[in-house]
């Protein structure tokens, strides 16, 4: 329904205006928020009355959308229509802090229609889903592609515990405090969660306390469908893969060829779209099926998969372990053609990575093509476009391109769009939602997936390098009960209390933690950018504590170290680093990649292992030699590195804390994601289907079957 159809939508209601026929009297309805002094009719009907005093009948009219100035909207000198003035929405602050998703659901809602408004987003530029998402077409581009970026900032991380360190929570905190509290021109831009850990250990990725994006629910469940898209894209993918390969092994070229190009009644015969592709790769410059040579006939028809050569499994957004190894082809029709494959989750996808760095839907159909699901029995790579199913995969993926619009609890607007793993994938948001963000935006703070010596190093390497986007800023967040764990504090273990040398004050244990913080600011200064540390302070932190952990980040060479209150005090508590992050973007910076592209494989591995990790040296298995040389052999060399790694440490094992020296990384397996447009090698052991623990996060979600609301997420 358009919006402008019954009038003004205000807090998910439509303002009427109702016309007394013949007595032309108006009554105005409008339900207002906080501090929108144009609307303060707080919901009720103000009516002109007759000359006798008696209310008249009302009827309804249309509105026009010019209508939308009466709520804000003004017309600047130039006679040019400007956008709807930015509101806050108020916070009510209560202690102790509620869970998380009892503030979301006390939260007030904008309607998006509003949120886009106070952007300068059209409205014939969105696609709506609900009062309080939508979807943002990439047209958008097109009408601002003359606007100046705004200032580009990355929100990382210390090494983390299991419990995370509140990466999203401080980045909507802090654009809580740039929009809410500063005036700033601001958006958040950060991915969407897997359903997995939402209902496994973890929980939701929404931010945390009073910094989160709204509506939670929606945020950290279905959202607007995109990993769904996903999860039948791949799919489709694996189920063609086998089809292709039963159906070559039942029929000679002459019969599979006359089969992919059948003729029609008039015995015409033609190819489609993803064939020319293939012919073109082939080298084959002809577009008549009738015209091609038995040879030309066979290397079109025949792909020649080598079973042993299967790279492509399937996905599910489930954490599901006894999926991690499955046999296939069982039934009675598929006799003699079972093999092993496996399920990952489904932001583990290529295509999720695709859908992160594409910049544009040319770009993801070609990517979507190059994708490699196997290679023949000569050793060469067998792609998508190969099997006849890329476009197919793009027709289900064109929604899922457009970044998704929502909101914080302080009514800052955010993009939430693709949400890579940050492991075996570079875990960033989508580089259209950031170039969207960049010409809406003064600042745009996005957030890059576990420390940083992961999310960060590939925002920068892969990210950056794909977007051609120069980040000026980057905020490391670091906590205490971290640093403790560094400096030789007891395991912590998710779902159980923290022991008390991480409750209690102890400058011993957290000097000897220091060294991690030092490094990741070292690495980050080494890509040329500013560096602000946001001490994320809980309530069990003291004074001398925090103190200490300033100190040590501004003699590593930060710009600036900010204590940040943002989970208890929302924007409020964080508009000190805030404005530290203002002040880092005014300053030069000289932003550079880590290593050239032309770089061999070996020494961009070694580059990033000794740069960024401080390890000695590389080991290689014989299968990642292996693969190395079939990867030089495909021309897969130029691509950036991956490190598929534990984010739990700088080295390869998860429990080797700090920021330790005198080891050597093992590579044990290298593989290619040619799509996405990157090589992983494989640090140790890597899962990419994770399993449920004992007692997962569903056992405490719900609904509530009185007021419809779901309980228990968090």
């Amino acid at each position: 329904m358009n919006p402008y159809e019954r009038g003004i939508w205000l807090n998910g209601q439509y303002d009427t205006i109702r016309k007394n026929e013949g007595q032309k009297a108006i009554v105005k309805k409008a339900k207002s928020f906080d501090n929108w002094d144009e609307i303060r009719y707080k919901g009720e009907t103000m009516a002109t009355k007759s000359k006798v005093g008696k209310a008249l009948p009302q009827k309804k009219i249309l509105v026009k959308k010019p209508a939308i100035r009466k709520v804000g909207a003004s017309i600047s000198a130039n006679g040019k229509k400007a956008v709807i003035p930015f509101v806050p929405t108020k916070l009510k602050l209560r202690k102790p802090v509620p869970s998380d998703i009892e503030i979301a659901q006390e939260g007030k809602l904008k309607p998006v229609l509003q949120i886009a408004a106070e952007l300068g987003i059209k409205e014939s530029e969105l696609e709506l889903f609900g009062p309080y998402k939508a979807k943002v077409k990439l047209e958008i581009l097109n009408r601002l592609a003359r606007r100046p970026n705004g200032k580009y900032i990355d929100v990382t991380a210390i090494t983390p515990t299991p419990l995370g360190e509140g990466k999203t929570t401080t980045t909507v905190g802090v654009c809580q405090a740039l929009g809410a509290h500063l005036g700033k021109r601001v958006m958040t831009v950060i991915r969407q969660p897997s359903q997995g850990p939402t209902f496994g250990i973890k929980g939701g990725a929404a931010g945390g306390g009073y910094s989160q994006i709204i509506p939670m629910e929606d945020f950290n469940l279905h959202l607007t469908g995109d990993i769904h898209a996903i999860t039948a894209a791949h799919n489709l993918c694996a189920a063609a893969l086998d089809a292709r390969m039963l159906h070559e092994s039942m029929q000679d070229d002459e019969k599979l060829f006359n089969a992919l190009c059948p003729s029609n009644k008039k015995g015409e015969c033609r190819f489609s779209p993803t064939m020319l592709r293939r012919l073109k790769k082939l080298g084959i410059e002809k577009t008549d099926p009738n015209e091609l040579t038995p040879e030309e006939r066979s290397r079109f028809a025949r792909l020649d998969i080598d079973p042993n050569g299967i790279a492509w499994r399937r996905v599910v957004d489930t954490n599901d372990r006894f999926l991690r190894e499955i046999q296939v082809g069982l039934g009675k029709d598929e006799l003699g053609h079972e093999h092993r494959s496996g399920y990952d989750i489904t932001v583990a996808s290529e295509i999720m990575a695709i859908l992160a760095l594409t910049t544009d839907l040319a770009d993801m159909r070609d990517r979507l093509g190059r994708m490699v699901v196997a290679t023949d029995k000569k050793g060469q790579a067998v792609t998508a476009e190969d099997l006849g199913v890329a476009g197919a995969l793009t027709v289900l993926m064109k929604d899922a391109i457009k970044p998704n619009l929502m909101q914080t609890l302080e009514g800052t607007p955010a993009f939430v769009h693709a949400g890579p793993f940050a492991n075996i994938a570079h875990g960033n948001s989508s580089i259209i939602a950031d170039k969207i963000a960049l010409k809406l935006a003064d600042y745009v703070i996005t957030e890059s997936g576990f420390g940083a010596d992961c999310g960060m190093e590939k925002f920068f390497n892969i990210k950056c390098r794909y977007s051609r986007l120069i980040p000026q800023v980057v905020v490391i967040v670091a906590t205490v009960r971290a640093l403790k764990m560094h400096g030789g504090g007891p395991k912590v273990v998710a779902g159980k209390p923290l022991a008390p040398e991480y409750t209690d004050e102890n400058l011993d244990l957290l000097s000897k933690g220091l060294p991690n913080l030092t490094q990741h600011i070292e690495n980050a200064r080494k890509f040329g950018v500013n560096v602000v540390v946001a001490v994320n302070s809980f309530a069990t932190d003291t004074p001398a504590e925090v103190e200490l952990v300033r100190q040590a980040a501004l003699e590593a060479g930060a710009m600036d170290a900010v204590v940040s209150r943002h989970w208890m005090e929302g924007g409020k508590g964080a508009i000190a680093l805030a404005e530290a992050v203002v002040k880092a973007c005014e300053k030069p910076s000289d932003f550079k990649f880590l290593y050239d592209l032309n770089l061999s494989i070996k020494e961009k591995i070694e580059t990033i292992a000794r740069e960024i990790y401080r390890a000695d040296g590389v080991d290689y298995t014989p299968e990642a030699e292996a693969k190395i040389e079939l990867f030089n052999k495909l021309g897969f060399d130029k691509l950036p590195m991956n490190m598929a790694k534990t984010h739990l440490s700088f080295t390869h094992d998860a429990s080797i804390k700090g920021a330790p020296r005198g080891f050597r990384i093992p590579i044990r397996d290298i593989r290619a994601s040619v799509g996405a447009g990157f090589l992983y090698p494989l640090l140790g052991e890597m899962r990419t289907m994770p399993g449920l623990p004992t007692r997962p996060v569903f056992y405490d979600v719900d609904l509530d079957l009185k007021t419809g609301k779901v309980v228990g997420l968090f």
